[in-house]
């Protein structure tokens, strides 16, 4: 039995004044996995997550979601349909607390704005939903804080929460641990293990440990195409990636 693919592209190009930053792309994630997109600096991963979460427009080719071309939709409308980036929302206050921030981002799921003229039944409802996200993303001890106080490591699951607060069927992560040291990136790969039991992931991430524990499959982009797909045993194992991605030449 085949595996439901939920997000694809065809031939995904974007040129920038005759620079071709994404070139001819082919990308098929399926539902229920962790997707991982790799590759050396330069290589187009950037600009192909902004492709998919729709800040920038292709130059040329397609992109599905849940079989629905969602090529020419907005980046609203997209989030919408339950494809969510991570940090897009930016529904972090540093001057509010904690559950404050999760509960804004609950108002926008719900299509209101701001309820602090609401009554206190419905906040009540609210702070229950937030303080129950705040506990997937082990930041309850958390939920008085300011935002701006918390450790860095903390702020990135902070940030998490805000985007499950949207109920996304599909997550996009662009670099969750970049600049954290050992006991946040440990803290936030099991974050997103949690997180993805019941959703799709696909995210960019530098750290070849992190890519390795969590990934199913794995797609390495250098200089706009794609190198290489699989599990991380055979992506690793590949000359061409070793060379273009670690830098090590062939044996």
């Amino acid at each position: 039995m085949g595996s439901e693919i939920i997000l694809e592209t065809e031939d995904l190009t974007k040129e920038f004044a005759g620079f071709v930053a994404v070139n001819g792309v082919n990308l098929r994630v399926e539902r229920g996995t962790i997707h991982a997109l790799i590759g050396p600096n330069g290589a187009g991963k950037t600009t192909c997550f902004n492709l998919l979460t729709k800040f920038l427009s292709p130059t040329r080719g397609k992109i599905r979601y849940k079989g629905e071309d969602i090529t020419a939709v907005k980046p609203a409308d997209v989030a919408r349909l339950g494809l969510v980036r991570s940090f897009q929302i930016s529904a972090v206050f540093p001057h509010l607390s904690v559950l404050e921030n999760v509960r804004i981002a609950l108002q926008k799921k719900r299509g209101d704005s701001f309820d602090f003229w609401r009554s206190t039944n419905v906040l009540n409802g609210l702070n229950e939903r937030a303080q129950a996200l705040l506990n997937d993303v082990g930041l309850a001890p958390y939920a008085a804080w300011t935002a701006v106080e918390l450790p860095y490591g903390r702020k990135r699951a902070l940030e998490i929460a805000t985007t499950l607060a949207l109920d996304p069927e599909m997550l996009l992560l662009d670099e969750p641990t970049a600049g954290m040291g050992h006991e946040d990136i440990d803290r936030i790969t099991k974050l997103i293990k949690t997180v993805a039991a019941n959703r799709t992931v696909l995210m960019v991430e530098h750290n070849l440990s992190v890519v390795s524990n969590l990934s199913d499959k794995i797609t390495v982009l250098t200089r706009g195409r794609v190198l290489a797909e699989g599990n991380y045993q055979t992506v690793s194992n590949n000359p061409e990636v070793r060379e273009a991605y670690l830098g090590v030449g062939h044996a």
